[in-house]
């Protein structure tokens, strides 16, 4: 039988990259963690972890031990939410991963609506761009992520997929809406541009076909922040990206006018929940991924202008 203690300990080490900082976390001393390990390494005859001036790494042994240990958890999870259902109760803790353009459609309905439905469940909701939501969700952090344009991982596993274009997004009166056909990176040499930073899946995008086209963007505004950018719009300084749902606020306000942009890779952009492959989601996990997908407009369907495209 394994020590479930000891490979809790070997988990947080290898998440927290020491057993120091491991220790600080657990608010216990590093002697004991590191005891825990050596026992287990003793027990099983093989090495966990190999030690080093700049730290630890785990061996290929040690990884393997922390996968099972997961899993296990995760089972074990879900078995019990399983069982609180089959007496009715619906209870427990859904971490979330999001991207600040997601925010408006998720606060919108579907937050209070699934609050209200399921009041024995508690929801972290944690801001990330999409490389860091990406890590969140295989570090075990959370349970789901949200995620815009994000590259191809075996890793995770995606629930629902929809497409969500990314548009150009100017002032209602800017003479690039009178354009009559898709926007290209040139055309947008005349005015300040806006971009989101680098660990964002819509700079992402850009910058990629950016370097596909030999256009250096020389941005005005680097920000981390959809807010500071929808107002650098709204206010007539300059221009940025944005997928359509993101300002539907503003559209429908008449601040903002969404340009189709001439690129397939733009045009092709898809928003995703994902969850780590290979972990079973509990009760509570399952009836917030439904929730999300029937009451975000995100993942209900494909952008508004996919489905009304003579608006």
């Amino acid at each position: 039988m394994l020590n479930t203690r000891a490979l809790s300990y070997l988990s947080e080490v290898i998440r927290r990259g020491s057993l120091r900082k491991a220790a600080t976390y657990l608010g216990i001393d590093v002697s004991a963690i590191s005891r825990q390990i050596r026992c287990l390494e003793e027990h099983l005859d093989t090495r966990l972890l190999e030690r080093h001036a700049g730290g630890i790494k785990v061996t290929e042994a040690g990884r393997l031990l922390v996968d099972h240990y997961h899993a296990q958890q995760a089972a074990e999870d879900a078995v019990i939410s399983r069982l609180s259902a089959l007496q009715g109760l619906v209870n427990g803790q859904v971490r979330i991963a999001v991207g600040e353009g997601f925010i408006a459609d998720l606060i919108s309905a579907p937050l209070q609506s699934f609050m209200t439905t399921y009041p024995g469940i508690e929801l972290e909701v944690v801001m990330a761009g999409v490389n860091e939501a990406m890590a969140l969700v295989k570090d075990r952090e959370v349970e789901l992520a949200l995620l815009y344009a994000p590259p191809v991982d075996p890793m995770l596993t995606c629930h629902v997929e929809t497409r969500q274009p990314l548009d150009l997004i100017v002032p209602t009166d800017h003479e690039l809406a009178r354009f009559q056909r898709p926007v290209s990176l040139q055309d947008l040499v005349r005015w300040p541009i806006g971009l989101m930073d680098n660990p964002f899946g819509m700079r992402q995008m850009v910058d990629a076909v950016a370097h596909q086209e030999r256009i250096f963007l020389q941005a005005r505004l680097h920000t981390n922040s959809v807010a500071v950018l929808k107002n650098f719009v709204r206010s007539g300084i300059g221009v940025t990206f944005m997928p359509e749902l993101t300002v539907a606020e503003e559209i429908q306000q008449g601040d903002i006018t969404v340009l189709p942009m001439a690129y397939p890779v733009l045009r092709d952009a898809r928003a995703q929940i994902v969850s780590l492959t290979g972990r079973e989601l509990t009760v509570a996990s399952k009836a917030c991924l439904e929730h999300l997908c029937r009451g975000m407009r995100f993942f209900n369907a494909d952008a508004p202008r996919l489905m009304n495209p003579g608006c």
